[in-house]
């Protein structure tokens, strides 16, 4: 279930998280958050349609049943959950308005919702609302891949491999301490495509992951990062710190480790200086197989990140099962703590866990002036949101950094 997207309007922080983390155990990392009717409204029209909306009914501003509306008038969403605490004629009297209205209603749960539940709800979308993989994929892997999409057979390897080399580019959005100084940057997943610009990961990965191409488009990830990192050492005299997303699968490559070591190498990179970060920490295992990569990758002098702390079900027992380094607490928490008590409680928590464990911290999803302000009376923690700087391209990333030294070094001189 990786490719579906999905919006959650919940004011409630802690039944958001509940949320999250069911989402996240049945594959779904594409969520949207939503603490208003207008913030979901938002989110739709600069991130585009979903395919399932979680609606509660009750909200301390406006209602559910008028982002309801939104939803059909606009067709914003394919199908609809209804998650509410309402009595259950209410549930379902909404249900049959949103039906009237022309859109599928999956069903109308009670709160709190069950896993169970959840996962029965998502997998009917799956059975009613999505073509089969083979009808699906074909197509769309080779227009992604930008190939010929009338050609019948499925893309050889040399032709997918071209294509991730062709139009795989990672962007870069830097960490900073809560003093502004840089500490590194993250590097971030696009695709080129010739005929539909820069796409975001929710538009090309589940393609690039069907194809079998994941591997290659992370050391393509891997390899570009450390080229900025290398180009950065020219200018400031010093590597740049660099964090990557790594899918688990990596971790099951025979000699992963060596050949990302040599990488380091030919890039004259310190391992010190790469973090590698895991996002989808359900599907790691504490088996040999998966500990002994992860530890292989720490006696190399890799840094090792949990990036979906919160929001993975079993997140909190993996901290304590892998040798992870870094924890970084995800926007669901970060984005709006300024004027959540409640966020900025569990926010709080996390934090001093973190520090009582000898952990990194990063604090990801500062969207604006107050939450940077909110962040930094919280405790020592590096930095990184759109409020600091957007994603941009290596090129762009190796300016911002320059700009920021020389404005350090003119205030110093002041």
């Amino acid at each position: 279930m990786h490719s579906l997207k999905v919006l959650v309007l919940e004011d409630n922080s802690f039944q958001l998280m509940a949320l999250h983390q069911m989402l996240n155990a049945n594959g779904v990392f594409n969520v949207l958050n939503a603490e208003s009717v207008a913030a979901a409204r938002q989110s739709l029209d600069s991130k585009g349609p979903v395919d399932i909306a979680i609606c509660d009914l009750y909200l301390e501003q406006a209602d559910g049943l008028e982002l309801i509306r939104y939803l059909a008038e606009q067709q914003r969403a394919k199908a609809l959950i209804i998650l509410s605490d309402a009595q259950a004629d209410v549930r379902e009297g909404a249900a049959a308005m949103a039906r009237q209205q022309g859109l599928n209603v999956l069903g109308c749960l009670p709160k709190p919702a069950s896993v169970t539940l959840v996962n029965e709800l998502l997998s009917l979308y799956q059975q009613c609302f999505e073509p089969g993989p083979q009808a699906l994929s074909l197509a769309q892997v080779r227009e992604t891949l930008g190939l010929d999409v009338f050609q019948p057979e499925v893309p050889t390897a040399e032709e997918g491999q071209a294509a991730v080399l062709r139009h795989g580019v990672a962007h870069f959005q830097p960490v900073v301490s809560q003093d502004g100084e840089v500490q590194g940057v993250e590097a971030l997943a696009r695709w080129q495509h010739p005929e539909h610009g820069l796409m975001l990961p929710a538009e090309f990965l589940p393609v690039i992951e069907f194809a079998g191409l994941e591997e290659a488009f992370t050391w393509l990830m891997l390899e570009q990062a450390m080229q900025l990192s290398a180009g950065v050492r020219l200018v400031m005299g010093r590597s740049l710190a660099i964090s990557v997303n790594i899918p688990v699968g990596m971790l099951e490559l025979p000699n992963f480790a060596r050949q990302l070591e040599a990488l380091l190498r030919r890039f004259e990179v310190p391992a010190r200086l790469l973090t590698l970060e895991i996002v989808e920490t359900t599907e790691l295992q504490t088996d040999t197989a998966h500990v002994e990569a992860l530890l292989r990758l720490r006696m190399i002098g890799c840094k090792l990140s949990i990036g979906d702390f919160g929001t993975g079900g079993t997140s909190l027992q993996r901290l304590l099962e892998l040798p992870f380094t870094e924890l970084k607490i995800p926007p669901a928490f970060v984005c709006g703590l300024a004027a959540d008590e409640r966020k900025s409680a569990v926010v709080a928590g996390a934090m001093s866990m973190a520090r009582r464990m000898s952990l990194g911290l990063v604090l990801a999803g500062i969207e604006s002036a107050a939450d940077y302000e909110a962040a930094k009376k919280l405790g020592q923690a590096r930095l990184q949101g759109c409020f600091i700087a957007e994603p941009m391209s290596a090129v762009a990333v190796r300016q911002w950094i320059a700009r920021r030294l020389r404005d350090d070094l003119d205030e110093l001189a002041g």
